[in-house]
């Protein structure tokens, strides 16, 4: 357990002393429980007959293509030698992950009270459930069938210069990353916790979500690190999905996601960590599609600095050590909560009118506005004044904040005593 100081817990990142992350905290403590892999014990009453043979099939095909010089080889080799060799048993004994990949589904009790499960759900623009289905094992057959309920359509782009990127139209989705992702999810499950892998799909992006903390802690560290992780929830369940093509090693396969997302100039892969759970948000569209263009033709940055603007431009929260950094560096400005991409990279970007809405203007230019208004009216009530300035007001800010910020330049003007509030609770000019 951390040691606490002031009433928390710290670690050092590079050479910032900071809070540590409840992400962090977890990784640290399921150290001690990797040395004991439940994905790698053996069932003792469990047979090869409890295996899917369609799902042994499709094994095989999966490693004869990773492994194309033992393709020939292969065809002599039995279920159990092929098992052994894939690492999916353990010296022809059954193991938790062998019932996982390629369980039949009514051996799924054998790993009770632990599940493996699947469950796709497609829901509206309003976030009603429109349909679902629940895969039980074996998990490489259930892969393939949630990917097979995913409506991956067409995405056109309109803007002529993008023509030489996109000639006519691509899938919404690089299906590439739609499996990463639900096989990532699948390997990475806390299994002790008796939960579901979900897929939901919404109409411009699916959300992917699995039980258990992010091994590497944070995805900075991963988009940094050029070696594989060496800590997994389930090291031999993992490792037996590599040899069967199901996931590359993990760590270069979330790189190769984001990779392909910006490529195709979508936001990036937007990971949440909270509860000890990992939700993954892959979004099927461009956000701004001169902002997204001009990107990335003009503006040189690491794909740690686009997942950090990514969250910039998703309203999402950064940590104090990453917008420092982005100030540093000159990228983004505005105060923590309603930060924005910075002039320079406006400017840069072609998204000069986008900033100015979000930016806003100064606070003299709304004094004006009020005190202007009150000459032509006479008397304003406050949600006169609100309804004045609300559609002015950065578009950084959401209602509440700028309500607030109506609250304060009233107070900048009844302070230097150019209004007051009269009868009736209404404001006036003095």
């Amino acid at each position: 357990m951390p040691v606490y100081a002031h009433g928390k817990a710290w670690q050092r990142v590079e050479d910032n002393l900071v809070d540590m992350t409840p992400e962090r905290r977890e990784a640290i403590l399921n150290e001690v429980q990797m040395v004991d892999d439940w994905s790698a014990k053996v069932i003792p009453d469990a047979t090869i007959d409890d295996l899917d043979p369609k799902a042994i099939e499709v094994a095989r095909e999966n490693y004869a293509n990773k492994h194309e010089h033992l393709r020939e080889e292969l065809k002599g080799w039995s279920d159990i030698e092929f098992l052994n060799r894939a690492k999916v048993t353990r010296s022809g004994q059954i193991t938790n992950a062998a019932i996982i990949l390629l369980g039949k589904p009514e051996s799924e009790v054998l790993i009770s009270p632990a599940v493996s499960k699947l469950r796709w759900i497609v829901k509206d623009s309003m976030g009603v459930e429109l349909d679902y289905e629940i895969c039980s094992c074996p998990m490489i057959l259930a892969v393939d069938k949630v990917y097979g309920h995913i409506r991956n359509l067409k995405y056109r782009m309109i803007n002529p210069a993008l023509q030489s990127l996109f000639p006519d139209e691509m899938d919404t989705y690089e299906p590439y990353v739609i499996r990463e992702a639900m096989n990532n999810a699948i390997a990475h499950q806390d299994y002790s916790r008796g939960g579901m892998v979900n897929v939901v799909e919404f109409e411009d992006r699916l959300v992917f979500t699995n039980l258990g903390s992010f091994i590497p802690g944070t995805i900075k560290h991963v988009l940094e690190s050029d070696a594989p992780e060496e800590n997994y929830h389930n090291k031999f369940l993992a490792q037996a999905m590599v040899e069967l093509k199901m996931v590359d090693t993990i760590g270069s396969g979330i790189r190769r996601m984001f990779g392909y997302q910006k490529r195709r100039l979508f936001p990036m892969p937007d990971y949440e960590f909270s509860d000890n759970r990992v939700k993954l948000t892959i979004f099927g569209k461009v956000l701004d599609l001169k902002y997204a263009n001009q990107l990335a033709k003009n503006v040189e940055l690491t794909l740690v600095e686009i997942e950090m603007l990514n969250r910039v431009q998703l309203g999402k929260e950064l940590a104090n050590e990453e917008v420092a950094y982005l100030r540093k560096r000159g990228l983004i400005e505005g105060r923590k909560g309603a930060l924005v991409v910075s002039k320079l990279l406006a400017q840069k970007t072609g998204q000069m009118a986008s900033y100015t809405l979000a930016k806003g203007f100064d606070d003299q230019y709304y004094r004006d506005l009020i005190l202007k208004a009150l000459k032509q009216h006479g008397k304003l009530s406050r949600k006169d004044i609100n309804a004045l300035l609300m559609k002015k007001l950065p578009d950084a800010l959401d209602e509440k904040q700028k309500v607030t910020k109506v609250g304060h330049l009233l107070g900048q003007l009844r302070g230097a005593d150019k209004i007051r509030v009269g009868a009736g609770k209404l404001w006036e000019l003095v």
